[in-house]
């Protein structure tokens, strides 16, 4: 990725909580202790998903996907953000902002599909139960999966390559914690009118059709649960789902709500609504991630049983 000869900005400064100090210090325990959770939980379940055989399947292996995203997320941005409040200098390179959005664009697109392909994976487990061991064989989960990191990655590469041609001559303050790129565009000293319009698209692609692919194969799923004749095969089915619809209400419901609200029209309250406005996106970008782990561990036995073997396996090799 190269960065256009144009630029004269070589460095970005975040403000954070700049006008707020007395919130540093009670943000960082909060931050810390989030992103502590986020690496042991999501590293927890990549590890079990990996050395029990018994978790060898379709839904465990997208499930390990899942968490993978969640950690480079995160640690793409809160290693700055918890240094931002230690130092009084808060500025971040030009090159290590593209990055930071590469990673940031690259794993939340990939997340959304990876949320589309395991709704397919429940569609077939329950409404095509016999046919499942063939159409969710080995040979088409593993392509489902890389292509999700491909079309992810390649969309991310698309977004930053647009971004960062573009020349930024004059003022280099982001009003965010991190680099988030509507923050980044608005500094562009020229016409951002393709950066918007390639995000509309992607937005289209990796938000709305999964998100429709999504409730389509639910309404499959829901109706194939009704038919079930016992109330006992109705609570197995949909238990077997539960889980990954929990994540997806969390995931594209905090989404909405970000984008979503309406904006403070006014005046006096601006920095109020700043502030707030950063706040919900930090604590999206940490929240989801911290929730997927703890829903999947938690609310599934297999995991539970799985982290329990490991831990007794390792304190008997001791």
């Amino acid at each position: 990725m190269e960065i256009s000869n144009q630029s004269t900005v070589t460095e970005f400064v975040l403000l954070g909580l700049s006008a707020h100090p007395k919130l540093e210090k009670t943000f960082f325990v909060l931050i810390l202790s989030m992103y502590l959770v986020i690496l042991l939980g999501n590293g927890v379940l990549i590890l079990v998903t990996i050395l029990d055989s018994h978790l060898h399947t379709p839904m465990y292996f997208f499930l390990g996907n899942l968490s993978f995203p969640d950690i480079c997320y995160t640690t793409s941005s809160v290693p700055l953000i918890l240094d931002s409040f230690l130092t009084p200098r808060k500025t971040i390179s030009f090159s290590g902002c593209a990055v930071q959005m590469f990673l940031s664009f690259a794993m939340g697109a990939t997340e959304c599909v990876l949320l589309g392909m395991m709704a397919f994976d429940r569609y077939v487990a329950i409404c095509n139960p016999l046919r499942y061991p063939v159409v969710m064989s080995k040979a088409a989960y593993v392509p489902m999966a890389i292509s999700s990191w491909v079309a992810g990655g390649a969309n991310s590469l698309v977004q930053i390559s647009l971004a960062v041609q573009l020349p930024f001559c004059g003022d280099n303050v982001i009003n965010h914690f991190i680099c988030e790129i509507l923050a980044v565009l608005k500094l562009a000293c020229a016409d951002i009118s393709i950066n918007v319009i390639s995000m509309g698209v992607a937005n289209v692609i990796f938000l709305g059709v999964p998100v429709l692919f999504i409730f389509v194969s639910y309404m499959f799923i829901l109706t194939t649960i009704l038919r079930i004749p016992s109330a006992e095969g109705r609570r197995k089915a949909f238990s077997t789902c539960s889980a990954h619809l929990t994540v997806v209400i969390i995931f594209y419901g905090t989404i909405l709500f970000m984008y979503g609200k309406p904006k403070s029209k006014d005046p006096l309250g601006a920095d109020k609504h700043d502030l707030a406005d950063k706040l919900i996106s930090l604590f999206y970008g940490l929240l989801t991630p911290m929730l997927n782990t703890i829903i999947y561990s938690l609310r599934n036995k297999d995991v539970k049983t799985a982290v329990r073997d490991l831990a007794s396996h390792r304190c008997r090799t001791q």
